[in-house]
């Protein structure tokens, strides 16, 4: 067996500067656990003048990728540069070569990933990416491996951290949608341009690649319902705890007979909801499996050696494959790519969920009667109601909530509503997850 595993670093940003931390102040951790030492053989990236904050040889550092790709004595490529290109092209010449690769790149995966894991099969060699969804927390293994006997029944996750951050602050201690995002920007939570986060993209690339594992399936990214949370006010944030709700930017995924429901938007849900206590940038699942009933998750979802670390559990994994002579001993995406179809999503104007309307409407006789007429023409039902304060002629905040509806019925309801001379302004609407509605 091989007593050394050499690896080769592409990109040596926050995760890659976190990883060769890791890999020199746990070495000797690793290669007791491994039975072979881990070797960080070459490091490439744009800049490598700039200090990372810890001792590393400048025989290691390169500028150019290919002295990472054409090197024979390389093992393992470690892509960390993230975006589409050059990466993909990288970590295909990296696999053309027989090399092995391990990456956090959640976007590309999402979008490149049918071509990257037939590679990865083509080549006879492993693809780890365990850092791309939930950071440190090991759901793709869970997805993977330990439920690989389960059909999956649903997941319910939070999958971006900052977006969890802000909505947690704005729960908990208050403040508008734009007063949180500053101070999640000047904590390095948030981006100078926060929209990957905010908008729900980012959390968009992981659910495509959790549907992907948990059904077997390829999915088409455009093809998933994304909403963020820009549109969360004070307000709802305030009605939905009065209602018993916390708001939480939720990826879900439900297997419905022979289609799969896809949706990732903010969504109400109960206090004692598993999800609902996981604050601050920390990412959870609650996945379901018929076998195994409930599996939760929860940890980190993002930040130097959170990522790190995961990234080195990909890197000890597949050195032990190395060790061994083998590879593809588990597939990429659980069943064999040859096997692979494109996952059957619902239509989502077809799902079914409850609802929380905010409409600001004329406070006047009659009001409530027009609104719930043209909620129940649309076969939608209300379960509660809530009106603040008395503004005679003006302009007053009225909350309803709705047992389950069909979204097609509700878009049309509202198209219908928001017409009305006494509303004033586009009607909020939030989703609901409460099986006791």
């Amino acid at each position: 067996m091989k007593k050394m595993i050499s690896i080769g670093l592409i990109g040596f940003g926050t995760v890659g500067t976190g990883v060769v931390k890791l890999l020199q102040e746990n070495g000797d951790l690793i290669a007791g656990r491994l039975g072979a030492e881990i070797r960080l053989q070459r490091i490439a990236d744009i800049d490598i003048r700039k200090s990372r904050g810890i001792p590393v040889d400048d025989a290691l550092l390169t500028t150019d990728a290919a002295d990472i790709l054409n090197d024979p004595g390389i093992d393992i490529v470690v892509e960390l540069m993230g975006g589409y290109e050059p990466a993909r092209t990288f970590i295909l010449a990296a696999m053309t070569q027989g090399k092995h690769v391990v990456t956090a790149n959640k976007a590309l995966l999402a979008t490149h990933g049918d071509e990257l894991f037939r590679s990865a099969m083509r080549h006879g060699v492993n693809i780890g990416f365990e850092a791309s969804v939930g950071g440190t927390v090991p759901v793709i293994k869970t997805l993977k491996e330990s439920l690989i006997a389960n059909r999956i029944q649903s997941i319910s996750a939070i999958v971006n951290g900052t977006s969890n951050f802000i909505l947690s602050k704005m729960t908990d201690e208050g403040g508008s949608f734009e007063t949180v995002l500053k101070e999640a920007q000047a904590l390095g939570f948030a981006e100078s341009d926060p929209a990957y986060d905010v908008e729900g993209i980012d959390a968009a690339h992981k659910l495509a690649i959790l549907l992907s594992l948990s059904y077997g399936k390829k999915v088409h990214l455009g093809d998933l319902y994304r909403e963020g949370i820009t549109r969360i006010g004070e307000q709802d944030i305030a009605f939905a705890r009065e209602l018993g709700y916390r708001i939480k930017l939720l990826a879900i995924a439900i297997r419905r007979d022979r289609e799969i429901e896809a949706r990732l938007h903010p969504t109400m849900i109960p206090f004692d909801h598993l999800l609902a206590n996981v604050n601050g940038n920390f990412n959870a699942f609650h996945i379901i499996g018929d076998a195994a009933d409930s599996v939760f998750l929860y940890g980190q979802g993002s930040g130097m050696m959170p990522t790190a670390s995961a990234v080195v559990s990909d890197i000890v994994d597949i050195a032990r494959d190395v060790r061994k002579g083998i590879a593809g001993r588990v597939p990429p995406r659980v069943l064999d790519e040859e096997a692979i179809e494109e996952i059957r999503l619902m239509p989502f104007d077809q799902i079914r969920t409850n609802y929380y309307f905010r409409f600001s409407a004329v406070d006047r006789p009659g009001v409530l009667s027009r609104i719930s007429g043209i909620l129940g023409a649309n076969d939608i039902s209300i379960a509660t109601v809530i009106q603040k304060g008395r503004m005679q002629g003006r302009a007053v905040p009225i909350v309803m909530t709705t047992y389950k509806a069909r979204e097609r019925d509700v878009r049309r309801a509202l198209e219908d509503i928001d017409r009305l001379d006494i509303v004033m302004g586009k009607t909020v609407l939030i989703r609901i997850e409460d099986d006791k509605l």
